[in-house]
């Protein structure tokens, strides 16, 4: 039997051989093309960015037309009028007039050509942010329940993710090479080349890891990061008012190739009770050990639930402290019970207030009928509140005095916002992806499908006198599950041109997978589909009995015996 090694992906020659993530991105920058080459590509997503086209246009006489994506890492999604105002400048000057509010907590630009590349990356920084890291094979934006609160315990838990985010941030200076030096009157190329991988990149090395890496933090109470979905969650333990630690959990993550049987979503495992002040050593041992032992030869089974799934939580678990040369403590009781999305009016404690604004599907632009952009320019210029993202797509607007509050409320109308107490249930706790047109990996319809299909469930729920009932619909254009439709009560994956996967049977609470109902499901019949469904759980629920539930505990065949059954 052959002892050679695995052969190694072609992603892992890219970095390999990249100067530590710089390539030949400075040189690309200055020719006279719209896009990079193969390899750039892939170094790209480092830096914050992706090559997209307009696959609108694929077939239009001029061809592919390319453009980039650029992602801003925001941990626990905090920042300040200036710096959202600033993005909604960029989005107007370089991009497609639009701004994207993401999943994870961050903000997208799209349409940005490369010619303007550079420019909006360099201003992004300018205002106190940065792309660094927000995609790539690393430890990604750290999410954090972002909810402002006056108490210590919210405080710790989103300094510990700002703490996380620097910590696991790459060291490498190529970010500044590319991005923020002049090109005629800039630095010269330091020696970074020289120096010994450890030196450069002491916690990822010269490759760094197999795959992306997401971190989450969340309280018991308010599981609205979705932990365990991440490949190392975070539960914190309160005791006496104070996060004396957290309860890690590691191997979540939600992508899959419905083609390949090896890759499947999966939910992070209960690993060990970490310190508080244990918290960076005992993450940065869990990247280690992934960055060591994580497939490299198959970016398909590469992240760190594949792992897991091969060694099982008990050997993953003595790698980790065999590399922090100490035992680990087992996991407290502690354990998520609650989900809070922040939307409408909460107190924050201090004498002011937070307004969840429901933004559906993230996407901030102006129509004819509301005016997204231009009313969060009139409420950060004229009520400058502190802008916290959520990872439902949507904005938490902070340090409202009671008094403005009436004229917040004001601006919204005015520009034909709907207030989120006015957004129905089933629309208040969706959400999508990108998907069609400008996202590479998509195969069908997301963001421009949603909005239409709950249109049509509105009704009926009214009807079924179910529309007060909480339920997360998710909707991803590909299997990827960059909407994390795997674990929501109702999941729709596109799987192939129009037609899409009905998962059901997932969790408001994040904690159960759910499973395939009806494969291949048309656009048009998505909308009756679900409508059965809520029609039997209607009919033949238990008291107390959650959407989700009902369907875990009926199963698929019998879901599809009561879904036809005649009330």
């Amino acid at each position: 039997m052959s002892t050679d090694a695995p052969k190694l992906s072609p992603v892992e020659g890219f970095k390999d051989e990249s100067r530590y993530l710089r390539g030949t991105i400075p040189d690309e920058l200055q020719a006279d093309t719209d896009h990079f080459g193969k390899g750039d590509l892939q170094l790209l997503k480092f830096h914050g960015t992706y090559q997209q086209d307009d696959r609108d246009s694929r077939k239009s006489p001029g061809g592919k037309t390319y453009s980039f994506m650029i992602r801003t890492r925001i941990p626990s999604g905090v920042l300040t009028s200036d710096q959202f105002l600033a993005h909604l400048d960029l989005c107007d000057e370089f991009g497609n007039s639009t701004m994207k509010l993401t999943t994870r907590q961050a903000i997208q630009l799209h349409g940005v050509p490369k010619t303007d590349l550079k420019t909006t990356i360099a201003r992004i920084n300018e205002c106190g942010l940065s792309t660094l890291a927000a995609c790539g094979d690393v430890n990604r934006n750290v999410m954090c329940c972002p909810a402002k609160r006056s108490d210590s315990i919210h405080d710790q838990i989103q300094s510990t993710a700002m703490d996380l985010a620097m910590h696991l941030a790459p060291r490498t200076i190529s970010y500044r090479q590319c991005w923020l030096v002049d090109d005629e009157t800039g630095e010269k190329q330091l020696l970074q080349d020289e120096k010994s991988p450890e030196e450069v990149e002491p916690i990822y090395g010269k490759t760094y890891l197999p795959r992306k890496f997401k971190i989450g933090i969340a309280l018991p109470e308010d599981n609205c990061i979705d932990v365990y979905t991440q490949d190392l969650g975070m539960i914190a333990v309160v005791r006496d008012g104070k996060v004396i630690g957290y309860n890690f959990t590691v191997g979540g993550g939600m992508g899959t190739t419905p083609s390949a049987a090896k890759t499947f979503p999966a939910l992070g495992k209960r690993m060990a009770f970490v310190k508080a002040e244990d918290v960076l050593k005992v993450a940065e041992a869990v990247v280690i050990v992934q960055r060591d032992n994580g497939n490299r030869a198959d970016r398909k089974v590469a992240r760190l639930k594949y792992l897991i799934a091969e060694w099982g939580i008990e050997k993953f678990r003595a790698a980790v402290e065999k590399h922090l040369g100490a035992p680990l403590d087992d996991c407290t009781e502690d354990d998520v019970h609650g989900f809070d999305d922040h939307i409408g009016w909460q107190d924050q404690g201090d004498g002011k207030w937070s307004y969840g604004l429901n933004v559906e599907n993230g996407r901030l632009s102006d129509g004819p009928e509301r005016q997204w952009k231009a009313c969060f320019r009139e409420i950060c210029s004229e009520l400058k509140p502190e802008i916290r993202l959520t990872s439902h797509q949507s904005a938490i607007l902070c340090d409202i005095a009671p008094e403005d509050k009436p004229k917040l409320t004001e601006i919204l109308k005015k520009h034909g916002i709907p207030v989120s107490e006015e957004v129905s249930t089933v629309r208040r706790w969706s959400m999508a992806c990108v998907g069609l047109p400008t996202c590479g990996l998509s195969i069908t319809e997301s963001e421009r499908a949603l909005p239409q299909m709950i249109d049509e469930l509105e009704a009926p729920l009214a009807k079924l006198g179910l529309d007060k009932d909480a339920f997360t619909i998710r909707m991803t254009g590909c299997p990827n599950g960059c909407a994390r439709p795997y674990n929501a009560d109702i999941g729709l994956v596109g799987k192939a041109k129009g037609k899409y996967t009905v998962f059901v049977g997932g969790a408001l609470l994040g904690n159960r997978l759910n499973f395939i109902f009806r494969d291949l499901v048309p656009t048009e019949e998505v909308p009756s589909t679900l409508v059965s469904v809520f029609t039997a759980y209607k009919n033949y629920r238990q008291e107390s009995e959650t959407l989700g539930d009902f369907c875990a505990r009926v199963g698929k065949d019998e879901l599809e015996k009561l879904c036809s059954t005649p009330a």
